[in-house]
């Protein structure tokens, strides 16, 4: 076993806060926790669409910094389908043919 390395599955868990959020993750939700606890303070809560709307943006921001598996979280996985939509799909074939097209001139 010369030279090979054994790396556990979960060794960037380490790395992240709690196992779950980087840095930026954890400041976006704490931010939405302080700006709901502020709508909470700030708005009538007697009425439930006042408390929805006041527990909104800790709810939000909540399931945007999930973790999901197989990516960090779900944040990440709406930002790289976005990438993927709008980018250009191009597909160059380079299968098992003999020859290419190119080579034939």
């Amino acid at each position: 076993m010369k030279d090979t390395y054994l790396i556990p599955a979960n060794s960037k868990k380490s790395l992240l806060f709690l196992g779950i959020f980087n840095k930026f993750d954890l400041v976006l939700f704490i931010i939405g926790v302080i700006i709901s606890i502020i709508l909470v303070m700030v708005l009538p809560i007697g009425d439930i669409v006042w408390a929805l709307i006041a527990i909104a943006p800790a709810s939000i921001i909540g399931f945007l910094v999930f973790p999901v598996p197989n990516y960090h979280n779900v944040m990440t996985v709406i930002m790289e389908a976005w990438r993927f939509v709008t980018s250009r799909q191009k597909f160059i074939w380079k299968g098992w043919c003999l020859r290419d097209e190119s080579d034939e001139k």
